[in-house]
């Protein structure tokens, strides 16, 4: 049996692409500037190695701050739809 409930709230898969957007974005998005930059920098200033690492490493922690901060989020709005506070 089918439960309508579910169709008026929209589709049933949508808050899993919803965070999966997030994350992928968190991931993709600084590493392919640290790569791009730090190509161009090192290119710029003889450096050839070092500011393309920096880079990526810095990228790769803000990646993780990024992520921690939208699986958070998703925690809330769990514990909000347990408690019965939806929106």
């Amino acid at each position: 049996m089918v439960d309508n409930k579910n169709f008026e709230k929209g589709a049933w898969w949508a808050p899993a692409m919803e965070i999966f957007t997030q994350v992928s974005t968190w991931i993709v998005v600084p590493i392919i500037v640290a790569l791009v930059a730090g190509k161009a920098l090192d290119g710029h200033f003889g450096t050839e190695p070092i500011i393309f690492l920096i880079l990526v490493g810095l990228s790769f922690l803000f990646s993780c701050v990024g992520i921690v901060r939208v699986i958070k989020e998703y925690m809330k709005k769990l514990k909000d739809i347990e408690k019965g506070d939806t929106q």
